[in-house]
Order: structure tokens, then sequence, then C-alpha cells
């Protein structure tokens, strides 16, 4: 789960991790009233979406005065900010993050994350950190550090001020990193979050070490343990498939193409949406019923693949384990003929009560065109979806 910048900073100033004074705001005349009280020494107005390169995109402006804030403030709260993390449709922006300005001296990067090829948590930080960091990891990967935490112990101080030191720090400059390192960690560690960094974390001209920026990706399946962090989920980030999805405890995200998939099992999905792209297709959807769907999932996740107008086709790829082919078959018609399909499916089912599961879909009056393997299923789908987008 995704949450604000507005909202990581909290979370990091409550660790001990120092960040700009600074509020939200969902007007112009609200940023304009968070300037004044900030003072007058310079602001910096920031749109609030779930995506990065918001400064390129014009999403982040400076500002002298509050009457400055409030002009930016009215130009970024509605506009479309597209950047390479957004994709070509964008989000649109509904608020702001206003806060007190100052004069960076040096960006570096801090961040934790779990490397699962070494079974650790790791201390990511390097001397190049703000808008550039992927490029330098690109281009430069000796300039990005790391230093492996033992999920028994935690991140140590030690490690904290050695990667303040490795980060050319000196003196108080080098305590106050070390300290928003451990920080970080806390806010990482307590939060069961699979993300969480600041970029940059500055050191301003007068030595002292800000977060200008954070950020923090909570592990979904670690949120039952964490009440408090899912009233940070804001449903308008989401594509509202998703966010229904979410709700229906199936595993959905939207996708370009116009092949809607819906499939049993991660693994499945993911190898069908391999041989819909080895075809020459682009899937609308990664979905995942589970092993263990009852009748009305099926049913819904059917109805989220209805609800995408770019779809052409859908592929019904169903290996009966656990679940039934029959059952499978039960929901596609009900939410069918509630609905009203009007694409072709191409469906294989495989494994328990096949046979079944086909006689219910074929005598369902729907478009249906049964195949014995997937492969074959991805090539049918793919051939239709040519068709229907020409016709």
């Amino acid at each position: 789960m995704n949450i604000h910048e507005y909202q990581a900073k909290k979370l990091a100033r409550e660790a001990g991790v120092p960040v700009p004074e600074g509020d939200v705001a969902t007007t112009p005349d609200e940023a304009k009233a968070v300037a004044e009280r900030l003072g007058d020494e310079g602001f910096v107005v920031k749109a609030q979406v779930h995506a990065g390169g918001r400064g390129k995109a014009g999403g982040v402006k400076l500002a002298k005065t509050p009457g400055e804030v409030k002009e930016h403030a009215a130009k970024i709260i509605g506009m479309t900010l597209v950047s390479p993390q957004t994709g070509p449709k964008g989000k649109l922006v509904r608020k702001v993050l206003v806060e007190r300005a100052g004069k960076i001296e040096r960006e570096l990067y801090i961040g934790f994350v779990l490397n699962r090829s070494i079974s650790r948590y790791v201390l990511t930080y390097s001397r190049m950190g703000g808008v550039e960091t992927e490029e330098t990891a690109r281009l430069h990967p000796e300039l990005i550090l790391q230093e492996p935490v033992d999920p028994a112990f935690g991140l140590a101080a030690y490690q904290a001020r050695r990667a303040a030191s490795k980060l050319g720090l000196k003196g108080d400059s080098a305590k106050q990193a070390a300290e928003a390192i451990m920080g970080l960690w806390k806010v990482f560690a307590n939060t069961d979050a699979s993300l969480a960094e600041c970029n940059p974390l500055a050191v301003m001209s007068d030595g002292k070490i800000v977060a200008v920026d954070a950020k923090i990706v909570f592990d979904d399946n670690a949120l039952y343990r964490h009440p408090e962090l899912q009233e940070l989920y804001d449903l308008d980030e989401e594509d509202p498939r998703e966010a229904k999805a979410k709700k229906a405890d199936l595993s959905y995200v939207s996708l370009e193409g116009n092949i809607g998939c819906l499939v049993n099992g991660a693994g499945l999905a993911m190898a069908t949406m391999d041989l819909v792209a080895n075809y020459g297709g682009m899937p609308a959807n990664f979905l995942d019923i589970g092993g263990g769907a009852d009748k009305t999932r099926v049913s819904e996740a059917f109805r989220l693949i209805l609800a995408d107008e770019t779809v052409k086709v859908i592929f019904i790829n169903i290996f009966g384990g656990i679940i039934q082919c029959p059952m499978v078959a039960e929901g596609v018609v009900e939410a069918a003929r509630e609905i009203g399909v009007k694409v072709p499916l191409v469906v294989c089912l495989k494994g328990t009560g096949q046979e079944k599961g086909r006689t219910i879909l074929s005598s369902s009056g729907l478009d249906i065109h049964n195949v014995e393997t997937m492969s074959e299923g991805a090539h049918k789908a793919v051939e239709m979806a040519r068709t229907e987008a020409l016709s």
C-alpha cells in the first residue's frame, strides 16, 4: 500500500527523522494560509500523488511569498500530473504539501528494503541523492552502498554511524544523519514496510540534516497487524477497479492491453500473461482469483474485467485443484447474465470437474471458445482480439 509524502513524513517525524515544517492543503487559499503560518523564509509547493518524478512534471514549485504559494497551488491542484511513474494517463492532483524551503548544500539518499536474494533487510545509501538517483544506480552502481541488517537484532547503531561516515559526513551532521537512519529504520521495522526511503536526505547550509522527501510502501499482507495504517489509504489514488478488487480480496492489477485474463493462482496468472505477450497480444489485467475462490468471488472477478471497456476478449484459464471448474463456470455465467457480455470468451478448464464446467459454459448461450491447452487459448485470444479491434 502506497501513501502520500505528507503522510510518510508524519510517520518519519514521529520516529525522530527531521523533516521540514509544513502542512497539506486541498485549496489555493488553504495553501496560502499554511505559508502564512510558516513565516516569510521561502516555500516549496509539492503535488501529492502516489508517484515520483513530480518535479520534472511541473508538480513541485518554489515560492517566495504566501501569495506565490497560492498561485502555484492554483495551478497544481486539479492538474493531471504525468511522469514516468504515473504512465501516460497521469494522476489527478487533489492536494499539495506546503513546506518551508531552505538552502540545500548536498543531496544524499538513504532507504530500507527487503533483499530477497540474501533474505535480509538492507540499508541502502548513497552520496548521490535527488532526482537522478535511479540514473546513478544504473550508470554508477559502485556509488550505491548497502548494509545488510540482521532480522533478529535489527539495525545496530554502529551500522548507522558507519553509513553516515561513508556518506562523507562529519561532526554534528554525521550524528544527525545516523539518528535519521535509525529513525527511518524504526518506521520501516515497526510498520512492516516493504520500502522506506528519504530521497533526498539533505545537508542544509547550516549543516543540519533534513529529509526533504520521504516515501513509505507497506506490505499489504501485514496490514491486518496495523489497522491504524489502513486509515492512510487514499482511495482516490487507486484505479477504481483495483480498489474494488481489494475490497473483494482479489489480486487485480489494471494494465494497458485489451485481453482480459481470469486465472486462479499467481504463478499461472503470470504464465498466462507471458503466453499472451509471446503471441503478440497485450493483457488488460493481472487477475488471480485464488485457489480457494467461491462462486461469488469468481462472479465479482468477472465483473471487474467486464467493467474495462478496452477489453476485446476474455481468456479464462483455470486449473481445478482445490477450486472446482463447475463453480468457476457458474460464477462466470451468473455475472455474464446480470451485466451482459459483449465480448467473446476463450476458456481453458483443466482439472476437477472440467467436463461439467465446459458443459455449463457451452449451454449458457455465451460466445464461448473452449480450448484444450493454455498455449492454444492464449494464441486464440490474441487472434480474436486483433479481429475485434479491426471490426
